[in-house]
């Protein structure tokens, strides 16, 4: 069967995590919430550590622990501590018990590294499966909210004015963001999965009239990155997750050179 083919399974995964990170990665961008996305990305190994500890789905720990990182960012926020300096402490500490917790895990065999830069190669029919699954409910909740989303992200008064409560649609992205956490792990890893949020979005705004033309070409270029860096990383012999980055930064490299020259 054609899902056989390691190349096809790790070009779909690819392409899932690029249409899940996409519209979520604009919403990242125009809110300056790139340092949030990285924080809650290395939450994910604490996750996935206890996960492995208490025998249950990696995907399911993931997205717990990359939750609770965010929520308790967002209730701490503005009780004496700046967003930067929590998020600071909160991620490096998270990635530190994390890793901690991982090497008491014995008996368990893991590839850590695997888990840090991604294995895209290795993605099964399962894996797929869930990184479907998870960029079906994030691409959902967006579409669902996606007029609230930009209304508060324009300005919380405008919100208010409308019957919206901004709060609300903090918690709507920061769930999105803890299941495109889970689902990217396995293609990019933990430490590339905020470039995947933020590159291909900030690529796509000098293309861009409206949001929603953003989040398409994000989700265009996003693809079309996995795509290349997967093709680079076969005919090169070169990591396949980082690859996938490479190419995805030189397109924003391309567009940023196009936006100075049209300005």
């Amino acid at each position: 069967m054609m899902l056989d083919d390691f190349m096809i399974r790790a070009t779909l995964a690819g392409v899932g995590v690029a249409c899940a990170a996409a519209p979520l990665g604009s919403f990242v961008v125009w809110r300056r919430m790139a340092y949030f996305g990285d924080a809650t990305a290395h939450a994910a190994i604490l996750g996935i550590a206890l996960s492995l500890a208490l025998n249950v789905s990696i995907f399911a720990g993931a997205v717990a622990v990359a939750l609770a990182m965010a929520l308790t960012v967002t209730l701490l926020t503005g009780r004496g501590y700046a967003m930067d300096t929590l998020l600071g402490v909160l991620a490096h500490s998270a990635l530190a018990f994390g890793l901690v917790a991982v090497s008491f895990l014995s008996g368990i065999r893991i590839d850590l590294m695997a888990y840090l830069f991604g294995d895209i190669l290795a993605v099964s029919r399962g894996d797929l499966a869930v990184i479907w699954g998870g960029a079906a409910l994030v691409i959902g909740l967006i579409a669902w909210r996606w007029s609230a989303l930009l209304t508060s992200t324009l300005s919380e008064e405008l919100a208010y004015a409308g019957g919206m409560d901004p709060r609300r649609e903090q918690l709507v992205l920061t769930l999105a963001l803890a299941v495109t956490v889970a689902v990217a792990i396995k293609v990019v890893g933990v430490l590339l999965i905020a470039a995947m949020l933020i590159i291909p979005a900030a690529a796509a705004r000098p293309l861009s009239r409206t949001p929603e033309e953003m989040a398409l070409i994000a989700a265009l270029i996003g693809s079309g990155s996995a795509v290349a860096g997967l093709r680079a990383a076969y005919v090169l012999d070169t990591p396949a997750g980082p690859s996938i980055v490479c190419f995805a930064a030189l397109i924003f490299l391309v567009t940023s050179v196009f936006r100075g020259v049209r300005a």
